[in-house]
């Protein structure tokens, strides 16, 4: 499984999203009409977790950088901690 590195710099980010949102439509494309196996339904929660993860990377950069004084170090945060954002 991939890692995202706190390190890794934004424009990699934005490449890795662009990866994931090409995957995650191959995928939907695929299930029209007769749905995912249970192994692509898998991945594609997989998929949607990793981006939520990313996403919220780059929203926590964007913090520090508006707020160096009050915001965190930026940092991946567990799937289960990000997902239960409300959007």
């Amino acid at each position: 499984m991939r890692r995202y590195r706190e390190d890794m710099a934004d424009d990699d980010i934005f490449g890795r999203i662009d990866q994931l949102v090409d995957e995650e439509r191959e995928l939907r494309s695929r299930a029209v009409g007769s749905g995912l196996s249970d192994s692509d339904s898998q991945r594609l929660r997989h998929l949607e977790e990793r981006l939520d993860q990313c996403w919220d990377l780059l929203r926590q950069r964007r913090a520090r950088d508006d707020f160096p004084d009050n915001a965190e170090e930026p940092a991946v945060r567990p799937v289960d901690e990000v997902e239960s954002y409300r959007q």
